[in-house]
């Protein structure tokens, strides 16, 4: 993996407004250049009443019209990785408002692991090519004329990258809030001690790097939160701590997914967002299906 760049560039503060979407406790984010209009979407959800096949965008909606009523002009719509806990909304917001999707470039493993899965046949492409950028660890970007930074963090998926814009730092899943530890690492090329090394990677920005999560599941029942600190996560975090070693989060993380259920979406979370976002595509009659494979996963 690249070195963190010793000169990220800290003393901007974008401007973040968070969307906590309850069904799926996820956090989606603007984040805006404080020097101009420019923004950026992390981790859109699209909303689906998965017993009745109904798709809806009441979500995005709400992200839309928070862009259109403060003038702002979206550059990006940044995925963390191909969540399996909820759809991502970036192709409908991209045809309201523009801007480039991006995901990290080993989407390209889930696509191939998860394209098998779904017996997606060979008309479906496993390169990348549904989204618009496929970061690199290290990749540089630009929102206005804040100068953004990727980090490849697997573990939880092969494809996790953290965004670093400014003092503010995108995890997708890799960690939670410092009460709620850190997600599983169980799924289809997750491995616990690669999420380990990428959680210290991440805990090695500065101190006072603010810290954004994907998810909070608001543990002994506080309110919902979803930013902390590197500082607050290094002294708090429940499994990775300044002081617990790689052996023992291993040990823990992997006994604790064992226990774990699939999430309730997975099945169509994993279709849509290995495709950027996209539904697949229509049969001859212009009716969309989504696959339930048996024993699958």
């Amino acid at each position: 993996m690249n070195a963190i760049p010793h000169r990220l560039e800290t003393s901007v503060k974008p401007d973040v407004r968070a969307f906590f979407d309850a069904p799926t406790n996820t956090i989606s984010y603007i984040v805006k250049d404080p020097a101009s209009a420019a923004c950026a979407v992390v981790d859109s959800v699209m909303d689906i009443n998965y017993a009745a096949g109904r798709i809806t965008h009441g979500s995005a909606n709400a992200i839309i019209a928070h862009i259109k009523a403060h003038g702002l002009k979206l550059e990006w719509l940044i995925e963390t990785h191909v969540h399996a806990d909820h759809l991502s909304a970036a192709p409908y917001i991209q045809q309201q408002l523009g801007g480039k999707i991006g995901i990290g470039d080993q989407i390209t493993v889930v696509q191939d692991v998860f394209a098998k899965v779904f017996n997606e046949g060979t008309e479906f492409r496993r390169d990348g090519s549904q989204f618009d950028r496929l970061f690199k660890d290290g990749d540089t970007y630009s929102i206005g004329a804040m100068t953004c930074f990727a980090m490849h963090t697997p573990g939880h998926t092969p494809a996790c990258m953290t965004h670093v814009i400014g003092d503010a730092a995108f995890v997708g899943d890799t960690l939670f809030m410092p009460d709620g530890g850190s997600a599983r690492a169980d799924f289809p090329g997750g491995d616990a001690r690669t999420l380990f090394r990428s959680i210290r990677r991440v805990l090695a920005l500065l101190p006072e790097m603010r810290l954004f999560m994907c998810h909070d599941y608001a543990p002994n029942g506080r309110a919902i939160q979803w930013e902390t600190t590197v500082a607050a996560e290094r002294a708090e975090n429940i499994h990775v701590r300044d002081g617990i070693t790689e052996d023992e989060f291993v040990a823990m993380r992997e006994a604790r997914d064992a226990t774990l259920g699939m999430p309730r979406l997975i099945l169509p979370s994993l279709q849509v967002n290995m495709r950027a976002g996209a539904l697949p595509p229509p049969d001859a009659s212009g009716r969309v299906f989504l696959k339930l494979p048996i024993n699958a996963l």
